[in-house]
């Protein structure tokens, strides 16, 4: 879990909207004009190339990269967006920085996920690509934005409303397509977030460190001064997390994160990524063992009902908490509950690696009935 944290804060400033100073791009600057070199994708004809903002419509401009996953996952939301807001006013532009060759080479691919070329998945849009990086320098560069993929709204009076992933984009979209954004407040969540940012940093320093006590005290410290029950919840949330790195477990550590687990049985996804984030903690020498119970409890519990896609992932998890429990009987019938849910040739193969690891355990007499030996 201290790992997950850790990427958190890693990437926090990366995703964070960034406030302009006087000559920073921020929310509420004027946005650059759009100097781009090829204009791969037009909407099927529907959209012109643009450079300078219309008054009284509304722009996304995203920037992007055949080599960014986070990119590729967002492309078939920017085209429901696109669609969606087709005759309100909306273009959508995407920005790449690599040459022309390497963006058509991808579009001519076929997106295994959807079942089309990337080409048909991005023919909403407009799809571009900018080698020699000019507005890649006017927008992330100024805007001080180091992950893509992001995105930036113009709104109707050509200024930046909103900075964001743009898997984030839809609230704000809307209310700036209907009037109804408040750029200040927004600005002054995103004045608070980089308050934010910089205690991550310092909590990032302090626990890379083994100093736990001191990430605790300021996770605490930075909870009180929150002004908002989400910022609050996070902070408390962090807390948590570092006291179960620090292998602190106290009373109130186990409430929270039984009360967490209980919860999460409504969301499977999450319930799995919970666990084995459990699980990789134990791999660095957390002893998890008093959450074990309740969490491979819980997760039998959702297992045998989850959507049949999440059921691989599910028991597999569960195999591996059960090793770590020392239940190798468990491990194994778990782990054989994963193969059989999955038809994909390739992931029973992978999961029939960890299914001879547990086999071989038990062979050697390491455990079997859910006691150590």
């Amino acid at each position: 879990m201290l790992t997950a944290l850790m990427c958190c804060v890693a990437g926090f400033s990366a995703l964070l909207p960034h406030v302009a100073s006087a000559n920073d791009l921020g929310i509420g600057s004027k946005a650059p004009a759009l100097n781009i070199e090829h204009w791969v994708q037009d909407g099927n004809g529907f959209f012109k190339p643009v450079t300078e903002f219309e008054k009284d419509k509304v722009y996304v401009v995203e920037f992007w990269a055949t080599w960014c996953g986070p990119c590729i996952q967002s492309m078939p939301h920017l085209a429901d967006l696109q669609n969606r807001y087709r005759g309100d006013g909306v273009q959508i532009i995407s920005v790449s920085d690599e040459s022309l060759d390497e963006v058509k080479d991808l579009l001519g691919k076929k997106n295994e996920n959807v079942g089309k070329t990337f080409a048909e998945v991005t023919a909403a849009y407009s799809l571009t690509t900018d080698p020699d990086r000019s507005v890649y320098k006017d927008y992330m560069t100024a805007a001080k934005q180091q992950g893509i993929p992001t995105a930036f709204v113009v709104g109707k009076t050509g200024r930046v409303e909103w900075i964001g992933h743009p898997m984030d984009m839809d609230g704000p979209l809307a209310a700036v397509v209907e009037g109804k954004w408040d750029r200040d407040a927004f600005a002054k969540e995103m004045v608070a977030e980089q308050k934010m940012q910089e205690s991550m940093q310092r909590l990032s320093m302090l626990a890379s460190t083994g100093k736990f006590a001191e990430a605790i005290a300021l996770a605490e410290a930075q909870g009180k001064e929150a002004t908002t029950d989400a910022s609050k919840q996070r902070w408390m949330e962090i807390k948590y997390s570092l006291k179960l790195s620090a292998g602190s477990l106290d009373d109130d550590s186990l409430a929270f994160f039984r009360n967490r687990i209980k919860n999460l049985k409504s969301d499977p996804l999450a319930l799995a990524r919970f666990g084995y984030s459990l699980y990789g903690q134990a791999q660095q020498g957390v002893d998890i063992k008093p959450l074990l119970a309740n969490v491979m409890a819980a997760m039998e519990e959702v297992a045998k009902d989850a959507d049949p896609q999440m059921r691989p992932l599910m028991f597999n998890t569960l195999a591996m908490l059960a090793s770590e429990s020392g239940d190798l009987k468990k491990a194994i019938a778990s782990q054989q509950a994963a193969i059989d849910a999955t038809d994909d040739e390739r992931q029973k193969k992978r999961l029939m690696v960890m299914l001879d690891e547990f086999k071989q355990k038990a062979g050697d007499g390491s455990a079997g009935d859910g006691t150590e030996k």
